[in-house]
């Protein structure tokens, strides 16, 4: 199995990327919109083939960015039928017993509802690995105030349909607010103040009734949006810039392709990053660029212009991967590292200046 585990610090949502090893097809679980550009180029950058985004529940904390990656993908939205009528946007409408399949693998729909009545929590075939969302989490549970919930549903749930998985099943769930990353159903059966050890269903529900949590900031604004599964209102998917094709690397660089570029260069500044020497070499250099080795960039951002987008450029997009992140430091807005740098400019047979002999 493939298998990333990704946070989003602003909501502490935790966001699963599952994939099949032999046929690259995969499932990511529980993304977060703001995260969009990172979870993308994750997949990119893997070489998978996204199947599905799947919502363990209806969050009230953050934005899901399943429409946005059904948009980029054309995967599939799986969240719980038991939304109803409201739910728009979704075409994997899942319930209790579904499998969810990606390649020579599946995730196993179990439905654990009390906190929300639409939570889901997803099982691979294997029985190794359960999604708990935020009905069990590490040492403690969904909160069961708002939305349908119902501590002594939750109650059922967690002891039905989770603490009867093995033992060493890895429990991976929607949130953490201390830094915890993983936890096991063994682990949680014993040692949950909430839930293990010899609590019962009175134990469970006196705990859950008396939190007294103040309601997520973002309510008011995720539950309409995650009801369309992320769709902005106004239906238009964000751009990450609106002069050129730029994409956003797992890294989180900007970047942008050399071919883009060649066909653009009356209208974009390109500075090359490498040291003088360099422009010996074989590679050549890009007509009209301008030299600024990256040991002085930082020294010498008064000496570029702003008209222009800023194309970065170095021996293999290395570098000028780093000049960008000092030009964007120094107030540049619209920059960009040219992937594959001269060598890849090369191999294109992108024309080039050589010094004369």
């Amino acid at each position: 199995m493939i298998f990333r585990q990704l946070f989003d610090v602003t909501s502490s949502t935790y966001t699963y990327l599952l994939a099949c090893p032999a046929t690259r097809q995969a499932v990511i679980i529980d993304t977060v919109f703001e995260q969009h550009l990172r979870d993308r180029a994750l997949i990119e950058e893997l070489g998978l083939k996204l199947v599905a985004a799947l919502d363990t529940h209806c969050h009230a904390d953050h934005v899901t960015g399943a429409w946005l990656m059904q948009q980029a993908t054309g995967c599939q939205i799986g969240i719980s039928r038991r939304y109803g009528e409201a739910l728009q946007g979704a075409d994997l409408l899942l319930d209790h017993g579904g499998r969810i399949a990606f390649g020579r693998r599946h995730l196993e729909v179990r439905a654990t509802p009390g906190h929300t009545d639409g939570c889901i929590t997803y099982v691979t075939d294997d029985q190794r690995m359960a999604f708990t969302g935020d009905c069990l989490l590490i040492r403690g549970a969904g909160r069961c105030d708002f939305q349908q919930g119902h501590a002594g549903t939750l109650y059922h749930s967690i002891t039905e349909q989770i603490f009867t998985l093995p033992n060493d099943c890895v429990v991976w769930p929607g949130h953490d607010y201390s830094g915890r990353t993983m936890s096991s159903v063994g682990e949680e059966r014993v040692h949950n103040p909430r839930i293990g050890g010899q609590a019962d269903e009175r134990d469970f529900v006196g705990f859950m009734e008396n939190l007294h949590l103040p309601h997520p900031k973002q309510l008011a604004v995720a539950l309409p949006a995650n009801l369309r599964s992320g769709r902005p209102q106004d239906g238009l998917v964000p751009k990450l810039a609106d002069w050129g094709p730029v994409r956003q690397t797992y890294a989180g660089l900007i970047e942008i392709d050399p071919e883009w570029v060649s066909e653009h260069l009356d209208e974009v500044l390109v500075l090359d990053v490498r040291q003088p020497e360099e422009m010996d070499e074989r590679l050549g250099r890009i007509e009209g660029a301008r030299m600024l080795p990256l040991s002085e960039l930082k020294g010498r951002l008064a000496e570029i212009p702003q008209d222009k987008p800023v194309i970065t450029v170095c021996h293999a997009g290395m570098r000028s991967g780093q000049a960008t992140v000092i030009l964007r430091q120094g107030g540049f807005q619209r920059v960009a590292n040219m992937r594959g740098g001269m060598l890849m400019w090369q191999q294109l047979g992108q024309a080039v200046e050589r010094p004369a002999v």
